[in-house]
């Protein structure tokens, strides 16, 4: 079955880490208004930051803050975004469901985050979770926000995973344009960074809850 079908028939599970198995919503939003205090901007709600939220980042940004961003700009924001998440990381803890319905599963599963990797690996052993997965793998580049597509595709490579026997779990339109990138299958969770509204636009199934999104899987 593609993306969209009623019921997803696959062997292996990627998932995405902020705001998908991590209950980042607090930090996030707290990172993005210290972002829009050093531009100005009266601060948003979670709600709007859920709307608005898109990839490419810069882009995001610049409809956030209504300006051109320089170069110098974007440096600003990903040190200051990425200095006041660091500070909140520690109070963030793991979605409903997490770990106890991973481990019920039969699907192998893997963990593909944009989150830094040299961060990422401590972070979810930290949590124990990492005899759950197969591969992790976070972001190596020295900056984000770019699309998931690549990096899913170099992931399922290392994984040597036929697209069409995955399934991608995350919470952003990104990850299931990447999962199309790909030709695997997908389902989002209206639990992190994107409304349940500007998932249901993707064109995917889209779940409240991890123990609600496993219920697609066959």
């Amino acid at each position: 079955m593609g993306i969209g079908a009623g019921h997803i028939s696959a062997e292996h599970v990627v998932w995405d880490w902020n705001g998908t198995l991590l209950a980042d919503n607090d930090a996030v939003l707290a990172a993005v208004n210290r972002v829009c205090r050093h531009f100005g901007r009266p601060p948003i709600t979670l709600d709007h930051w859920r709307d608005v939220f898109s990839r490419p980042l810069k882009d995001c940004y610049e409809r956030l803050l209504d300006r051109e961003l320089t170069a110098r700009d974007w440096a600003d924001i990903d040190v200051l975004y990425h200095d006041e998440y660091r500070n909140l990381l520690n109070l963030c803890g793991l979605a409903t469901g997490v770990p106890h319905h991973l481990r019920q599963l039969r699907h192998t599963q893997s963990l593909l985050s944009m989150w830094f990797h040299d961060e990422l690996v401590p972070l979810i052993t930290d949590f124990g979770l990492e005899e759950l997965f197969t591969r992790v793998d976070g972001l190596r580049l020295t900056t984000g926000g770019g699309s998931k597509a690549e990096h899913l595709a170099e992931h399922l490579d290392a994984l040597k995973l036929h697209p069409h026997r995955v399934v991608l779990i995350g919470d952003v339109v990104d990850d299931a344009e990447a999962a199309r990138h790909v030709g695997a299958q997908v389902v989002l969770v209206a639990t992190g960074t994107s409304s349940r509204k500007v998932l249901e636009q993707a064109g995917a199934p889209v779940a409240d809850s991890i123990p609600e999104a496993l219920t697609y899987l066959l």
